[in-house]
């Protein structure tokens, strides 16, 4: 580890772990690399990992045309959580949307189709011994409007739309301790484990090489570009996935690519008390990345 890294997050509100690693060799830049995080959305590539295998391996055709229901749909920022109609789309454009723009409910119909179970099972078959999806995203939603006291997550938005100033700081308190935000009873994984993950994506090593590929182009299309891609300037590029949840969580992990043929796995991770400065961590989350793969890059690695 760099000495500056860790004032980078310290200067930008937050805690950060991350690693950084080639996608050869053993040379790291790590800060609590081994720590259990939140991944919030950067589980994502997982999902798509375990679709495009089924896509490879003839068991799921990506042409198939899949109904999302307007009222079955998971919340969601973007996307189709904002269509107010049903709509159709194939199995393979709701990756697209997943891992472009972080589409929800195309998460959760992916998810529904291939199980948690399958995701859990290819983790340990990879060796992500610290990684654990406990479940889809709306259930996920819904366990953190029970902790702040609700019936679930579209009864804690209806009550917040008509809570006063009190009481939303109130909830802001509670928040961090949700069960979706302690990465020792929801979703979980490591630093290590995502920039491994990435390695083993990049090298056609987690699954057939047909979906890694397609993993690969489609995270080098994500529209989140002020993270890891905003500590680099072309021609270098970065492939990535980023993740937040409810202004607590920031994230992204990717792959930063030299035109020299070097290429980076890393995977950034922060944590941050609500109301704290977005931009600033964003900024950050670049900035520590690109820190650690300067100082890999000056060892020869």
């Amino acid at each position: 580890m760099t000495d500056d890294i860790p004032e980078i997050f310290e200067r930008a509100g937050c805690e950060g772990a991350l690693c950084v690693r080639p996608l050869e060799g053993d040379a790291e830049v790590g800060l609590r690399a081994d720590a259990p995080v939140v991944p919030a959305s950067v589980f994502k590539v997982q999902v798509a990992l375990e679709v495009e295998t089924a896509f490879a391996e003839g068991r799921l055709d990506p042409r198939e045309r899949v109904t999302l229901r307007a009222a079955d749909r998971t919340p969601g920022p973007v996307g189709l959580s904002l269509f107010e109609d049903d709509a159709v789309l194939s199995w393979r454009d709701l990756t697209v949307l997943m891992l472009t723009i972080s589409d929800n409910p195309s998460t959760d119909a992916l998810l529904r189709r291939v199980g948690v179970d399958a995701l859990n099972a290819t983790a340990a078959r990879l060796g992500l011994t610290g990684t654990v999806v406990e479940s889809d995203l709306r259930t996920m939603l819904d366990s953190i409007g029970e902790d702040l006291g609700r019936a679930g997550w579209e009864d804690a938005v209806a009550w917040a739309a008509g809570a006063s100033a009190d009481e939303l700081a109130r909830a802001d308190e509670q928040l961090p301790s949700a069960r979706a935000l302690d990465p020792a009873r929801g979703t979980r994984t490591t630093p290590r484990d995502m920039a491994d993950l990435l390695r083993l994506i990049w090298t056609d090593r987690a699954g057939p090489a047909a979906a890694c590929g397609r993993v690969r182009d489609v995270m080098a299309r994500q529209l989140t570009r002020h993270r890891i891609a905003g500590g680099f300037r072309p021609p270098v590029r970065v492939a990535a996935k980023s993740g937040s949840l409810l202004g607590v969580v920031r994230n992204e992990i990717g792959v930063v690519s030299y035109p020299d043929g070097r290429r980076y796995a890393a995977a950034v991770f922060t944590r941050s008390r609500p109301g704290a400065d977005e931009a600033a961590i964003s900024r950050a989350i670049g900035a520590a990345t690109a820190r650690a793969v300067t100082t890999l890059r000056e060892a020869g690695a």
